[in-house]
């Protein structure tokens, strides 16, 4: 990769005003493999001003030039696929396969999504005799998480461009490798220059210039709920639109007639996937007390079989995670379970045996965790799960919602309209009844503390549009 230490900005890899470094770490060795640039202030300055001088000509290009556009973007990336999985791989610690065939996959699977969306969309309709457009919102500040990185860069950049949107992207400086390759692909599709800017740096720096420029009409942030408050403080000063994904601390209720065994199997499998660091995981698993000793049972077996490794060993199925900040985070959350008194049903603290270098976290569960334990209370974003009991199904829904956060929740019941009546009184964004596939329409964002707004589809492609209502544009008859 030629680029690491350079942005793009105005169609073109320039080198940092200031130049500033920061190292790449292999969560699998904690070795540094790459540098990158980075940005300040005055970075974004110079990508801002590239954004807004390319904003006229291209929000004004049809919806038949932008479907095109978008195509050629999906060509380029298939083209770079395989590297781009593996870079995920590396800077992020995902086992090769999972990178490949998960990671990089949400990447062509959303951009065909929003060519599928763009070619239905309604910009315009009337309503009597008044006009209703949806118009590109203008310049959009991009700022991106390390955990689903290309999952979160598309899900901004795609509808972005749908919309006609120009934009300056700040990727997490722990894992900005693929989006300097996903630069590069929107390079190779001919994205108007000015169009699509990137500028890699950290949150105080690039993330606070980027929230508060002037010249920047919308702000989309994924992160944490910690860090978009003070997105949303900084954006707040001009009024532009801020877009939130944040944190989660996801119930998974298991209603007494599930099939325990699948149930509890699926539900280890959604939690510990992508080594515990997906916003929306059920990391609160439910279970009804009569069941709670069986429960445990099947945990404490499941859990054994996870083989935890480097990212490119091929039986690995847990990565480390992908920092040392990171796994010092779990390791205090881990130890503080054992402190206020739940049960340790499978792992625990330290690495596993024979991983005496990277950031490895041993497949962890609690049971019998009481819900004022912290727990049960803060994202851990690790291999942990807390299982909790309840007696009645009115505890448990309430049980579910006492959270902060609202941006995912799991119903598990063979009853599937008890599961629906139940969906129905989650606080929740999303809920999944019986483990559901992936859907790339379904509208994806929280309640609460864990953001506002909407990603994916129809609904994120509508978070970059404003709408304006032309009055008397076709005159009623008299």
């Amino acid at each position: 990769m030629a680029h690491e230490r350079q942005f793009y900005i105005d169609g073109a890899w320039v080198d940092p005003l200031t130049p500033a470094r920061l190292d790449v770490i292999d969560p699998s060795t904690e070795e540094a493999f790459a540098t990158i640039a980075m940005g300040g202030a005055a970075d974004v300055d110079r990508a801002v001003a590239a954004a807004k001088a390319a904003f006229p000509a291209f929000a004004r290009t049809s919806r038949v030039e932008r479907v095109a556009l978008l195509r050629r973007v999906i060509d380029a990336f298939k083209a770079q696929y395989d590297e781009i999985a593996r870079t995920l791989s590396r800077e992020m610690g995902a086992p090769l396969g999972f990178a490949h065939d998960e990671q990089a996959a949400t990447g062509v699977a959303h951009l065909e999504k929003m060519v599928e969306v763009l070619e239905q969309f309604e910009f315009e309709s009337l309503r009597g005799s008044t006009l209703i457009a949806y118009e590109p919102i203008g310049v959009c500040g991009l700022i991106t998480p390390w955990n689903w990185p290309i999952n979160q860069i598309v899900c901004k950049v795609g509808p972005a461009l749908a919309a006609g949107c120009t934009m300056v992207l700040k990727p997490s400086e722990v894992a900005p490798l693929n989006a300097i390759r996903f630069a590069e692909v929107l390079h190779e599709a001919g994205v108007p220059k000015g169009v699509f800017n990137l500028v890699n740096g950290d949150g105080p720096t690039v993330g606070e210039a980027l929230s508060r420029h002037p010249d920047v009409d919308m702000v989309s942030f994924t992160g944490s709920t910690r860090a978009g408050i003070l997105v949303a403080k900084a954006g707040a000063e001009t009024v532009k639109r801020v877009h939130q994904e944040l944190g989660g601390k996801s119930a998974n209720i298991l209603l007494p007639d599930v099939d325990l065994r699948q149930a509890v199997t699926k539900g280890i499998r959604g939690c510990f996937s992508n080594s515990g660091q997906s916003c929306s995981a059920p990391t609160r698993m439910y279970v009804h007390a009569s069941q709670i000793d069986e429960a445990i049972g099947i945990a404490r077996t499941v859990a054994e079989r996870y083989k935890v490794g480097p990212a490119d060993a091929e039986d690995t199925v847990l990565g480390p995670v992908v920092s040392r900040v990171q796994y010092d985070k779990i390791q205090r959350l881990i130890e503080s379970g054992l402190a206020e008194g739940a049960e340790l049903v499978a792992g625990g603290p330290g690495r596993p045996d024979g991983l005496d270098r990277g950031y490895y976290v041993r497949p962890t569960i609690f049971a019998r965790v009481r819900p004022d334990m912290t727990i049960a209370r803060e994202e851990i974003f690790g291999p942990v799960l807390s299982i909790l009991i309840y007696e009645t199904e009115a505890e448990v829904i309430e049980l579910a919602n006492d959270t902060v956060y609202g941006l995912a929740a799991y119903v598990q019941s063979s009853d599937i309209e008890n599961a629906r009546r139940v969906a129905r009184e989650m606080r929740a964004g999303n809920v999944h009844l019986n483990y559901p596939g992936w859907d790339t329409a379904a509208p994806f964002g929280g309640y609460k503390q864990s953001g506002n707004g909407r990603e994916y589809g129809a609904f994120g492609l509508a978070e970059f549009l404003e709408t304006k209502a032309v009055l008397g544009y076709a005159p009623m008859v008299r």
